[in-house]
């Protein structure tokens, strides 16, 4: 199920009113509803799938009681190894099969010999990365016995499947989502209202922004060499902005819709095309995986309390594995590449914690250093993109290629678009130091708010798309 659809439209209130109004004084009963819409929700798109998703969280809910129970130390580490085999297992077999069999094909093909292996028609489950990596830390953690196991399988599985953020993450930890299962939930109206208007503006980056970029670049990634140079950059612009209109919108909604109904997730956006430097574009994108990276991946490989060298061997394996999570294609792994390429500077110079606040944070405007630090990393990272957008390395070899050519093919000029893009980064400028955008408004006058409320909403209306379109990240 989306949610920019209809059926959510139906679908979110009429769990409300049963949350609220029926179920108000039970705390069990609330978590079955949430498990019950949960898998609901997941199953829309295909229910033959949630069965991964209770076995899956089975597995880890048993592992987590074991090894509360285990003592010694090989016992402990031979139930957290099943787990992440288990895991990593239905996760590479789903997402990268084919690849590894094609690529194996192929490399001895290269040498003259043809292997006879066929590769499979598998469907990818939407959203197994992001609950697989959910559950596996809990796992990780009861290990590390920084947390107590649940023994409350309905508010575990509630957890591994809550349906705002099962597909698309944030990726919660179970040290901060688990236990809001276990409290009793009052209904706040100041912390629903604000998820309101957290989901309004992220259907505004979805729907108005994300959408109507998806047009012009699809036009243009599928045949580049039509087109001049100028518009080529365009298009590696405009998707810089589609990705993040679409993933950053998807956060704000699921968050959104987890204030609804008393929780709080985690913030997995910070303005991160404000970053001066590609370190900090990493502090402030998909936080919930770069945390997530750092602390189940980076820091036990030693992080940076070893050598210089080992220090860039870690980063690249954190930005290469990174880039393989997304997606079982050579052109996520060169995105990954060139980002610890351009992080690889700032660590052996020891600036790559230059920037930990907000950009201007007391001032209204960055001043000239600030403004071209933050154009060098956007163009910096629209150059990754070209990578991430493209169907294979040839293509986006040849898209490079093209822009540096003296192509003097059709040029496009979505100037509505572009308008609408100087908006949303207007007011995304004006909200950085908050959680999210609209809290920013919150000192103008109430009928100024509601003007501008009725603004979005005109404007999602105008420009959403005749059909809702998924999420570029429900593929990964």
């Amino acid at each position: 199920m989306l949610f920019n659809s209809f059926e959510f439209l139906i679908f979110l209130p009429t769990v409300f009113v049963l949350y609220w109004f029926v179920f108000n004084n039970n705390l069990k009963l609330q978590n079955i509803l949430l498990l019950v819409v949960s898998y609901v929700f997941y199953g829309w798109w295909d229910w033959r799938f949630l069965s991964l998703i209770v076995f899956s969280s089975l597995i880890d809910y048993n592992i987590g009681l074991l090894l509360d129970k285990a003592t010694e130390k090989r016992k402990r580490k031979l139930l957290l190894m099943a787990s992440v085999l288990v895991n990593l297992g239905f996760l590479g077999y789903f997402k990268y099969y084919n690849f590894f069999i094609e690529n194996f094909k192929a490399a001895f093909d290269s040498i003259g010999i043809h292997m006879e292996i066929s590769s499979l028609q598998i469907i990818l489950p939407v959203g197994i990365s992001f609950y697989t990596f959910q559950t596996m830390s809990y796992t990780i953690d009861v290990y590390r016995k920084k947390m107590k196991p649940t023994h409350n399988w309905i508010q575990f599985f509630a957890y591994v499947s809550f349906f705002p953020q099962l597909v698309a993450g944030p990726i919660e930890r179970a040290s901060n989502l688990l236990p809001q299962f276990k409290v009793k939930r009052k209904f706040s109206y100041d912390l629903a209202t604000d998820g309101m208007r957290q989901i309004l503006w992220g259907l505004f980056k979805k729907m108005v922004i994300a959408d109507n970029c998806a047009v012009y670049v699809n036009q243009i990634f599928e045949a580049p060499q039509d087109y001049s140079s100028p518009t080529l950059i365009l298009g590696a612009v405009l998707f810089a902005f589609q990705i993040y209109g679409d993933f950053s919108g998807y956060s704000d909604i699921a968050i959104g819709t987890a204030k609804l109904f008393g929780f709080n997730l985690m913030q997995n956006f910070a303005t991160p095309y404000f970053s001066r430097d590609i370190a900090e574009f990493w502090r402030r994108w998909h936080i919930s995986l770069s945390t997530w990276f750092r602390d189940y991946l980076y820091i036990p490989l030693g992080g940076s309390r070893c050598g210089k060298w080992m220090k860039v061997r870690n980063t690249f394996i954190i930005f290469l594995v990174s880039g393989f999570w997304h997606g079982a294609n050579w052109t996520f792994v060169i995105w990954g590449f060139l980002n610890a390429l351009f992080f690889l500077p700032l660590l052996l110079t020891s600036n790559n914690r230059n920037h930990i606040e907000i950009v201007a944070y007391n001032k209204r405007l960055p001043n000239l250093k600030e403004f071209l630090q933050i154009g060098l990393t956007f163009v910096l990272t629209c150059l990754a993109w070209i990578f991430f957008r493209s169907n294979s390395l040839a293509d986006s070899l040849n898209y490079i290629t093209l822009i540096g050519s003296a192509n003097s093919g059709e040029i496009l000029y979505p100037i509505i678009l572009i308008i609408l893009i100087l908006g949303l980064v207007m007011m995304e400028w004006f909200g950085r130091k908050r959680v999210h955008t609209l809290q920013a408004i919150m000192i103008w006058p109430r009928s100024v708010r509601q003007i501008f409320y009725g603004i979005i909403v005109l404007l999602i209306i105008l420009f959403m798309p005749n059909e809702a379109n998924s999420f570029i990240y429900f593929q990964f």
